[in-house]
């Protein structure tokens, strides 16, 4: 009941001034995890809303917690009738709490919650359990002061890390954000570090409270849930998601990719961001982490969703646009407002047709070659000019 409490507390109403409501001026508040948010008063009471709904969904959380266990999301709820055999009920039963459970999360998990759920549905638990207790810190030793690229470029990103955050940007909290880049540097030298994972791992950080379980929480991304090769030296995973999507855009929203080909707009100078931050910089945290509460569940698929629902909500307005800057400026306005996660989820899913983990695996395979072609073409172009310039 403590924690049911505590985390009620933390779900102010918004109330903008009489002044501002007049007005209809932007007014600037912090959100749940500390970003200071600028909106107008219909963005105040959109979130308001949300709130509402976030209250509401969490009472159901709470009851199945007090009904059916603290980690009744790990096991099916097993119910046998009799006459009914006991491999077919633990099927049904299985298949039953698994679409419930995907219906609940797509519905949010109550910020409470969030580090116990996503740690264990994602993985990170399991992939934590394989090696000694002492493994992050063991890490940590055996890297300090250790100079590397990676190292340095990650100072050298640190304080750019959502700036002005209370906490994030800190000197408390630039150290326990490099320590995670750092160790994780060290744990899988293939990555090392990337520009974009600093952004990932700060909001990681503020959800999961300690820096071993953000670490976790990292490595089960990088290494289980999204596209490999996304974050390596030549970002090859991440080239083969931009033309994944830029196919799946073509089928799923056919009269704009149309209307983007003929103003010879590139989707990746707006997308590429999207996939490498995973929406953290584009979206408000609210509803980047409503989006990282399914991602953690159903995978990298639901990367694709998203992005799609955002060109799909703005399909009137982008059929308008005449310039690339008219597209792009839409398109920013359109996710740094966008504080209905509801709204964006169910477009998402709902008005975006189903698609399959297997149907984006074939796509990825049938780009992955010519990526791998044109990166090894630009390899030699570059090796080329390097030794016509000595």
């Amino acid at each position: 009941m403590d924690i049911a409490f505590e985390w009620q507390a933390q779900f102010h109403i918004l109330r903008p001034s009489i002044h501002a409501r007049r007005a209809n001026i932007i007014v600037k508040f912090q959100d749940l995890y500390g970003f200071t948010v600028e909106g107008n008063v219909d963005d105040v009471n959109v979130l308001n809303e949300v709130r509402e709904k976030v209250r509401q969904q969490g009472r159901v959380w709470w009851a199945l917690e007090a009904s059916k266990g603290a980690n009744w999301y790990l096991q099916p709820q097993i119910s046998i009738s009799q006459g009914i055999g006991l491999k077919s009920s633990l099927k049904l039963s299985g298949f039953v709490n698994a679409i419930t459970l995907k219906k609940l999360i797509r519905k949010g998990i109550p910020p409470v919650l969030r580090p116990k759920v996503w740690f264990s549905l994602s993985g990170a638990a399991k992939k934590k359990s394989t090696v000694p207790e002492s493994y992050y810190n063991d890490l940590l030793k055996a890297v300090e002061g250790m100079d590397t690229p990676a190292t340095r470029q990650i100072d050298h990103d640190l304080p750019r890390t959502f700036p002005g955050h209370p906490w994030l940007d800190t000197p408390e909290g630039h150290a326990a954000l490099r320590r995670v880049l750092v160790g994780y540097s060290f744990r899988d030298s293939d990555v090392g570090y990337c520009q974009g994972l600093n952004y990932v791992a700060a909001l990681l950080l503020l959800v999961m409270k300690t820096e071993e379980d953000a670490f976790w929480m990292l490595a089960v991304l990088l290494e289980n849930v999204l596209v490999n090769d996304c974050y390596t030296t030549n970002l090859s995973g991440c080239h083969v998601e931009q033309r994944v999507f830029k196919d799946l855009l073509a089928k799923k929203c056919p009269r704009i990719a149309a209307h983007l080909e003929a103003l010879e707009f590139d989707v990746s100078l707006v997308a590429t961001e999207w996939f490498l931050c995973l929406f953290s910089k584009s979206l408000p945290s609210e509803t980047t982490l409503r989006v990282w509460d399914v991602l953690f569940y159903e995978g990298a698929k639901v990367l694709f969703h998203v992005a799609l629902a955002i060109f799909k909500m703005k399909e009137h307005e982008l059929l308008l646009t005449h310039q690339v800057g008219d597209i792009i400026n839409i398109l920013q306005r359109t996710t740094h407002h966008l504080f209905d996660p509801d709204e964006l989820l169910t477009v998402a899913f709902d008005k975006i047709r189903f698609m399959t983990t297997n149907t984006i695996s074939k796509q990825r395979k049938k780009q992955e070659t010519e990526v791998m072609k044109e990166l090894d073409l630009r390899l030699r172009r570059l090796n080329s000019i390097r030794t016509n310039e000595k």
